[in-house]
């Protein structure tokens, strides 16, 4: 199965349920939308049907999982098959304090050999791609090299996708909201990154509020993703088909996108 992700909507608790997901699908036919992160607990405790879900239209569409133990995450992906979701993602990259007590999230850049083997069980159960999100680094980590390290291990355990949020995440000191705009952006580490590896596919998020940025973006790596302003300001993707896939059909007129909800 091959996923276009050359543009795509970022994973955000609270904000990209399928409501969400259905409403931007109105806008744009192509970008790949991303469901809120479901942690494996939830899914493998009876919460399956009420987190994963989803209208039909909503495709091309990828479910994030978030877990740090192997089997627990294979058992996750086995279920997910049933729902015929267009990629599975791990995320290594969110910093928030209920994430860290469960041990995963942005705490895992800190031991890529259990993303590996979390990534290597994943794979082996899920009928879709297997993809990580991840930050450039955390805390006191160096900040190329640890980026690196990661990448290199988490790839050879199979995971040919990484969609890198371009800032450090603070586990320590920072909130989460805090830790979206407190540390600065470095796209150019994940640039590095992409010229290192060009086997793999390396795809860029964090700030990216234009278009223009998204274009300028390309020009270094696979694809973009786009996170808050697809929520603040959703009619940013009324021009992505037409810019990055090629289709001239009219998109819908944010009248017709109300109508469409309704």
């Amino acid at each position: 199965m091959t996923v276009n992700r050359r543009i795509s909507v970022a994973p955000m608790m609270d904000w990209t349920d399928r409501h969400d997901r259905y409403f931007l699908r109105q806008i744009s036919r192509h970008t790949l939308l991303y469901t809120e992160m479901v942690t494996t607990g939830a899914i493998l405790h009876g919460g399956a049907e009420r987190h994963l879900r989803y209208n039909d239209a909503e495709h091309p569409v990828a479910l994030q999982l978030g877990g740090s133990d192997p089997d627990d995450l294979a058992r996750a992906c086995e279920i997910a098959n049933d729902y015929a979701y267009d990629e599975i993602n791990l995320n290594c990259g969110c910093p928030s304090d209920r994430v860290q007590n469960g041990a995963f999230g942005a705490c895992l850049m800190a031991t890529p050999d259990v993303v590996a083997n979390c990534v290597k069980s994943m794979i082996s159960a899920s009928n879709a791609p297997v993809t990580v999100k991840n930050r450039i680094g955390i805390d006191d980590q160096e900040d190329y090299p640890s980026l690196k390290r990661f990448t290199e291990t988490v790839a050879e355990a199979g995971c040919k996708t990484f969609i890198v949020h371009a800032r450090k995440a603070w586990l320590k000191g920072l909130s989460p909201k805090e830790n979206r705009e407190v540390p600065p952006l470095k796209y150019e580490l994940v640039y590095q990154l992409k010229q290192e590896f060009p086997e793999l596919e390396i795809l860029i998020n964090g700030g990216i509020k234009t278009l223009d940025e998204t274009a300028e973006h390309l020009k270094h790596i696979d694809g973009v993703m786009i996170g808050r302003e697809a929520y603040q300001n959703p009619y940013v993707l009324a021009d992505v088909d037409r810019r990055f896939y090629g289709d001239d059909a009219k998109p819908l007129t944010r009248h017709q996108v109300v109508e469409a909800m309704l």
